[in-house]
């Protein structure tokens, strides 16, 4: 199921939908460097902009592997890159191990202000960042027999348009890219060691691989 949001505000402009429940406090930890500079952030427990008892994936929406994943398009930026959805799904599926049949994960695809006003709610930084990532704490069991939600992810569009022009790679794979470090680190995945962020960063290379997408490490690692 895609969803956008179409909500309007008293002056007829285009208004984000409102979380149902607050956003926790993210813990700072992030690692820089790691595309363009820019930073990955990681957070407990989701909330992420979305309707209450949203609906549940229609048949055909996510691929046949993985958790069934809700595409929140909050920015008509993305309109512009009609394949992101598939990418998002593609990268979900391809990222996760066995076993998450039964869960979800919600992925909004926003832009810069947007992202810039979550990181600098929750983490005090006034600044937008490629993707953030709010993990359950533990995964939220659905009701119902609803699947299990896993967390959620935000893209921001101006800035991972900016790094996959600045690195020279496809805007679909520095989406894929992002979404699945995103969803790593609803797995528990992080970066806050050398050594846990060689373990990622491995995983990362192996999953996009199998997507047929070049290592997005490659030329960093050829410039250490």
């Amino acid at each position: 199921m895609t969803r956008r949001v179409e909500q309007q505000n008293s002056t007829g402009g285009r208004k984000r939908a409102a979380p149902h429940r607050p956003l926790p406090r993210l813990r700072g930890r992030d690692r820089e460097g790691e595309a363009a500079g820019t930073e990955f952030a990681s957070a407990p427990s989701p909330t992420l902009p979305r309707e209450r008892g949203r609906e549940q994936a229609e048949v055909g929406d996510s691929p046949a592997h993985g958790p069934a994943v809700d595409v929140v398009i909050e920015s008509p930026l993305w309109d512009a890159h009609a394949d992101a959805e598939d990418a998002v799904r593609r990268a979900v599926a391809a990222a996760a191990p066995a076993g998450l049949d039964d869960a979800e994960v919600a992925v909004l695809l926003a832009d810069d202000a947007a992202v810039k006003a979550m990181n600098a709610q929750w983490r005090g930084k006034d600044a937008a960042t490629n993707v953030l990532s709010f993990p359950a704490t533990p995964a939220t069991p659905g009701a119902g027999g609803a699947p299990r939600h896993l967390g959620d992810i935000v893209v921001a569009y101006e800035t991972l348009a900016a790094e996959a022009h600045a690195e020279d790679k496809t805007f679909d794979h520095h989406l894929t890219h992002l979404v699945v470090h995103g969803f790593l680190h609803l797995l528990g995945y992080d970066h806050l060691t050398d050594d846990e962020a060689d373990h990622m960063e491995r995983h990362e290379r192996d999953i996009l691989a199998k997507l047929d997408i070049p290592d997005p490490y490659a030329a960093r690692d050829a410039h250490i």
